[in-house]
């Protein structure tokens, strides 16, 4: 067995644990829970108190001849599908509420006014668009990361969702001028084939994991 000296990155020592020779950080990283209060999930396990963060499949090797080991506190933290699942249903549920409940963003003069074929079109590739990547969140994606700050979900829903609500204040505005046919055709195409092209993509990484 290996004795371990177990710091803080600010110097403050939380306390010694005890491991095998062969360990990897992701056991280091168990047995510091047990002596703090860090789930494994919020620690950042350095050699060095401003060092780089340790890969959890290292081997002690890599903490040196010192044995001893420094821990920053990442935050609380929140899994990556719950993430992804938060910024893709978002824009989802907001496009719908904007086409269908327009009184929502354009008062109470909209309310009942019909949707354009156009606004139709746009409805549906939108819908389809995050249907795929909630669809690819829940079965083909595999993160390498379980989880991640939670500080950074608000960060990222905000650009999905703030982004949604954007675009589809103007595409089901009531004063919206739909373009040509012909480039709706063209649009709708380049998007069926840039959708198909993307969820091939996206299983052909998950089988080279």
């Amino acid at each position: 067995m290996v004795q371990v000296e177990v710091y803080t990155t600010t110097n403050k020592k939380l306390g010694d644990i005890s491991v095998s020779e062969n360990v990897k950080v992701i056991d280091i990283k168990k047995e510091i829970a047990k002596i703090s209060k860090l789930s494994v999930e919020r620690q950042s396990v350095r050699s060095e108190a401003k060092g780089k963060d340790i890969k959890d499949d290292s081997t002690i090797e890599n903490l040196g001849s010192t044995r001893k080991v420094f821990v920053k506190d990442l935050g609380p933290q929140i899994g990556w599908n719950t993430v992804f699942l938060l910024e893709y249903a978002g824009p989802f549920v907001i496009y719908v509420l904007v086409a269908y409940r327009p009184w929502l963003l354009y008062g109470a003069e909209a309310q009942g006014t019909e949707l354009s074929t156009t606004a139709k079109i746009a409805l549906g590739c939108w819908s389809i668009h995050y249907l795929k990547r909630i669809f690819e969140t829940l079965f083909i994606h595999r993160f390498s990361h379980g989880t991640m700050p939670i500080r950074n979900l608000f960060k990222n829903c905000g650009y999905y969702w703030g982004f949604c609500l954007y675009v589809a204040y103007h595409v089901n505005h009531p004063l919206f001028t739909a373009p040509l046919l012909l480039q709706q055709i063209i649009g709708l195409a380049i998007f069926a084939v840039c959708e198909v092209g993307n969820l091939s993509t996206h299983i052909l990484l998950r089988n080279l994991r």
